[in-house]
C-alpha cells in the first residue's frame, strides 16, 4: 500500500527527542531487571513489561489516553539516530512522533516509532489513536519485544513535560507473523510518580 507522505527536510529528518544517556541497558538487563535502588518495582513493571503502555496509563490515571501526532516524516533508509535494531524494520521507513496524554491534557509520555512506509497506512488507519488501539481494532496479533532501557536528559522533553529530568525510556520491537513490524522508542514523564511512587526505591 502506498503512502502520500513526502520526504522530510534534512533538519526535520534528524529531529526526534532521544535521551542523552547517563545509563543504558540491553537485553540482559531487560530480562533480569534492575536493583530496586536503581529503578523501583512499579516503574520496572511499566518499563520492562510487555503490556500496552497506553492501557497502563489509562488504568493509572483513570482518564482516556489520547495521542497528539507531532511528526510523520519519511526518513527512507537513514538510520535516523535510532537504536541499531532499526535495521530489522524494512525500509524505506516513515518516522512518527507523538505525545501520549490524558484527556484533560497532561502529557505522560513521548514516543517515536519507525514503520515500513509502504505499510503504515494499513496499520495506522486512524492517526489520532494510540498504536495499541489501532492494532487492537484490526485484531492484529503482536509480540512486544523490549530491547533496551535508557536513562538520561533531554531539554525539549523537560520543557514539554514541565518536569525536570533525568527521564526513563525504553525501545522495543513489535513483531507480527514472525516479522518486525515497527520499532518504538518511549520516554515517560516523572509526573507518573504521582501514581507509581518514586523512581528509585
Amino acid at each position: 500500500m502506498s503512502t502520500a507522505y513526502q520526504p522530510a527536510p534534512d533538519a526535520l529528518a534528524s529531529s526526534w527527542f532521544a535521551l542523552e544517556p547517563l545509563w543504558q541497558g540491553g537485553e540482559t538487563v531487560v530480562q533480569g531487571g534492575l536493583p530496586h535502588d536503581q529503578l523501583a518495582p512499579a516503574w520496572q513493571m511499566l518499563l520492562l513489561g510487555d503490556g500496552s503502555p497506553t492501557r497502563h496509563l489509562h488504568l493509572l490515571t483513570r482518564e482516556r489516553t489520547e495521542v497528539d501526532v507531532i511528526d510523520m516524516s519519511l526518513v527512507g533508509m537513514d538510520p535516523d539516530g535510532a537504536p541499531h535494531i532499526l535495521r530489522a524494520v524494512p525500509g524505506p521507513r516513515l518516522r512518527r512522533q507523538v505525545w501520549l496524554r490524558t484527556a484533560s491534557g497532561q502529557r505522560l509520555a513521548y514516543a517515536t516509532s519507525w514503520w515500513e512506509a509502504s505499510h503504515v497506512d494499513e496499520y495506522l488507519q486512524n492517526r489520532s489513536l494510540p498504536i495499541w488501539a489501532s492494532l487492537a481494532r484490526l485484531r492484529t496479533e503482536l509480540y512486544r519485544d523490549v530491547q533496551g532501557l535508557h536513562y538520561g536528559h533531554c531539554e525539549p522533553l523537560e520543557a514539554a513535560f514541565g518536569e525536570q529530568g533525568p527521564f526513563w525510556g525504553r525501545h522495543y520491537l513489535f513483531w507480527h507473523h514472525g516479522k518486525p513490524l515497527t520499532l518504538i522508542y518511549e520516554v515517560f514523564s516523572p509526573y507518573l510518580t504521582r501514581y507509581l511512587g518514586p523512581m528509585q526505591a
